[in-house]
């Protein structure tokens, strides 16, 4: 998943000021719970959307496009507004090692009572179920319908977790001994939280003491890595370096597919070939013009020929 239009906000700036509630009397009850054609009506634009992700190290993508590798132990928010609460528990990746890997997701979808009730999703590794803790798979009927979402992508590996209620998805995947996180959210959710819910690594990324180096010190290891990560990951951006970091630290191959996993979580603009490279959607202009030259050059010559 990947959003567009981001803010660029710091993490010392003011606490953003909770999202309006929707004005519920002005809209049919079907589409109480639908964000996206609530706030185009009364706005006449699509939503801004943002985009933040956890994986491998783990490596934390925030909203703002900053890329942090963590050493992060025990648990830490990864958000806490007043929409929803999600906490990441990591450990050492292996004994001795200074990288972590996330190994249990918490995610709390808290009660909106006209769209769903409270809802608990729990992800461990080798536990990643298509329900939540009470065994539904929606957050309940209610007169905006069905505001909430579980979808089984492949069994035990990849769940999609769908709230159109507040325009936002999430993702969790299991890839080697990892879970990733992603989520693509409205704006005006992430900006609802206080003060006091300031500590949100989507939010602000890594404090600063938890934040380490993606470089690798082993040229031999980081060689053997890299053709790894090639195989998946054909451009060389921040997924590829998450990639190859991943790879030398842990020493299993199969870490090649938590970036890669990460990166299929992006969202793609629509009708247009993107890449992201370094945290920003590109366009492959250049390939595309490139490509065109030598199409032309190669009918000139079969034409002189």
């Amino acid at each position: 998943m990947i959003q567009h239009n981001c803010s660029k906000d710091g993490p010392t700036s003011p606490p953003r000021p909770r999202a309006p509630t929707p004005d519920h009397q002005s809209f049919p009850a079907s589409e109480m719970c639908d964000y996206e054609k609530t706030f185009r009506s009364k706005h006449g634009r699509p939503p801004r959307y943002q985009h933040c992700a956890a994986f491998g190290d783990p490596h934390v993508r925030t909203f703002h496009d900053d890329f942090h590798t963590c050493r992060v132990e025990g648990a830490w928010p990864l958000l806490d507004n007043e929409y929803l609460f999600v906490q990441a528990t990591s450990a050492p990746v292996a004994e001795g090692s200074n990288a972590t890997v996330t190994s249990k997701l918490t995610i709390i979808f808290k009660n909106m009572k006209e769209c769903t009730e409270q809802k608990v999703y729990r992800a461990e590794l080798d536990n990643v179920p298509a329900a939540f803790e009470d065994g539904s798979v929606t957050g309940g009927e209610r007169p905006g319908g069905v505001g909430l979402r579980i979808h089984e992508r492949s069994p035990g590996r990849h769940v999609e977790i769908r709230a159109p209620y507040i325009g936002t998805t999430i993702a969790v995947r299991q890839a080697a001994r990892q879970l990733s996180f992603s989520i693509r959210a409205a704006e005006e959710v992430t900006r609802a939280f206080t003060a006091e819910q300031d500590l949100q690594l989507c939010v602000a990324g890594c404090p600063r003491s938890q934040r380490i180096s993606r470089s690798v010190r082993s040229r031999a290891a980081a060689q053997a890595a890299r053709a790894l990560c090639k195989a998946t990951l054909p451009v060389e951006d921040v997924y590829f370096q998450s990639c190859v970091f991943d790879v030398v630290t842990s020493g299993d191959a199969n870490f090649t597919m938590a970036a890669r996993g990460a990166l299929e979580d992006t969202i793609l603009c629509p009708s247009l070939v993107l890449v992201t490279v370094l945290g920003t959607c590109h366009l492959l202009l250049a390939h595309v013009t490139l490509l065109l030259a030598l199409v032309t050059l190669l009918l000139a010559l079969v034409a002189f020929l």
